[in-house]
């Protein structure tokens, strides 16, 4: 299950919906930046670093080599699953191979955004990420089967005293979150750990299926998406097999999910981004605010070009659409076809466009009454316009929609 935007797409709903046809939801990658929102019974549950199949009874839930942990995160979410009556310890697995965020990493992250100004700001969630992802690629991080060595104290404070030589007048916070990063530490403790590439072959060989869920979006891809303005992991179809020890024949379905719209938290381009009135229009319709970081969201028009650039690196082969009930009421709903770049219209997409000499081309305007919030609407339900619209975005993507979700409930969600 993958982002084709710049995340906040709607995975987590549409996880937690297709769980109980799979043995095991899988994260493969990111880390507490993700925030992936399940309502059940109108009760909200915002997950960072679990798994959205947790709340399903049966279903075996997985954090792989490729995700980040913060112990002090992870300790809050399970408190809160804890709470509910989910029984997480029974249903969660860890990778030994995951890597541990300090509250140093915090520090650093925020100390990096503070160097920056102006259009270098990168927007980060400072949560820690793109540090604990430096350090483990400069193979100093600290890996989560250390927690149950004799020597875990001494490599935290070998690591920790690293960040602290390059920090510049850090806060006194980290200091007071590291006493709640040893009590995460033993949140942890509690679960059983896997070798990850072992654990996800044995699954495949018993003839298991797994379910691999994504966080942020395609073109937050550190590597395909628009840089530097990404995220620090591969949020594309080659991180499930990176992030979990899975080879690329065993990837069968892909599914893309993408908002009716498009949003964005935090810096970088944003081709389709909306008149300041419409954008506010759609912020407060579609409760448009950051899960992790709070922040509101900028809000624009369906990018056409972005998505099938999207669905064509990721191979996907099941679209999902979600929040389309946002923009019904809507006087007009834009469709972004094309650009206009120095005078010459083009159709595709490309993260290394110069954004700011590029004019967004709107094709045909939509407009479709509001919708019903009964369960289980039928396509043929839908307005005509708004079908009209689902299709046009089919035939420019040559991907069917197979879902629709059109409100926040578990069973508000249209198949086709």
């Amino acid at each position: 299950m993958l982002g084709l935007q710049w995340g906040d797409e709607g995975k987590g709903k549409l996880v937690d919906q297709l769980s109980k046809s799979y043995d095991v939801v899988a994260r493969f990658q990111g880390g507490p930046n993700a925030g992936h929102t399940i309502y059940v019974n109108e009760k909200p549950f915002v997950l960072h670093q679990i798994p959205s199949g947790i709340l399903h009874e049966g279903v075996e839930n997985f954090i792989g080599n490729g995700v980040v942990i913060d112990p002090i995160v992870f300790s809050e979410e399970a408190g809160q699953l804890k709470r509910a009556g989910v029984l997480i310890t029974e249903r969660l697995r860890l990778s030994q191979g995951a890597m541990l965020i300090l509250p140093t990493h915090r520090e650093l992250d925020i100390q990096e955004e503070r160097f920056r100004s102006g259009q270098d700001k990168i927007g980060s969630t400072l949560r820690g990420i793109g540090p604990c992802y430096q350090d483990k690629v400069g193979r100093r991080g600290l890996r989560l089967h250390e927690i149950h060595g004799a020597e875990f104290k001494n490599h935290y404070e070998k690591l920790r005293n690293y960040h602290l030589q390059i920090l510049k007048d850090p806060s006194p916070e980290w200091k007071e979150e590291e006493e709640r990063f040893f009590e995460g530490v033993e949140e942890l403790r509690q679960y059983k750990m896997v070798e990850g590439q072992t654990y996800v072959q044995e699954k495949l060989k018993a003839q298991q299926s797994i379910l691999a869920e994504g966080a942020q979006g395609t073109l937050l891809d550190v590597d395909h998406g628009t840089y530097p303005y990404v995220t620090s992991s591969s949020t594309q179809v080659g991180g499930v097999c990176t992030g979990l020890g899975l080879a690329p024949w065993h990837v069968g379905e892909i599914f893309g999910v993408t908002k009716a719209y498009c949003t964005r938290v935090g810096e970088g381009p944003f081709i389709t981004q909306a008149l300041p009135k419409e954008e506010h229009m759609i912020q407060e319709r579609g409760e448009e605010r950051g899960s992790t970081t709070g922040r509101l969201r900028r809000c624009g028009w369906i990018d056409l070009p972005a998505l099938r650039y999207a669905v064509q690196l990721n191979g996907v082969t099941q679209l999902m659409l979600t929040k389309v009930d946002v923009l019904g009421g809507l006087d007009s709903v834009k469709v972004c076809v094309g650009y206009e770049i120095g005078g010459d219209q083009v159709k595709v997409f490309s993260p290394h466009l110069n954004m700011t000499e590029i004019r967004p081309l709107y094709d045909e305007e939509y407009a479709w009454e509001k919708l019903s919030r009964e369960d289980r609407l039928s396509f043929e339900d839908f307005p005509i316009p708004l079908q009209k619209y689902i299709e046009r975005i089919e035939k420019e993507v040559d991907v069917p929609v197979s879902r629709i979700s059109y409100g926040v409930g578990r069973e508000q969600v249209c198949l086709r």
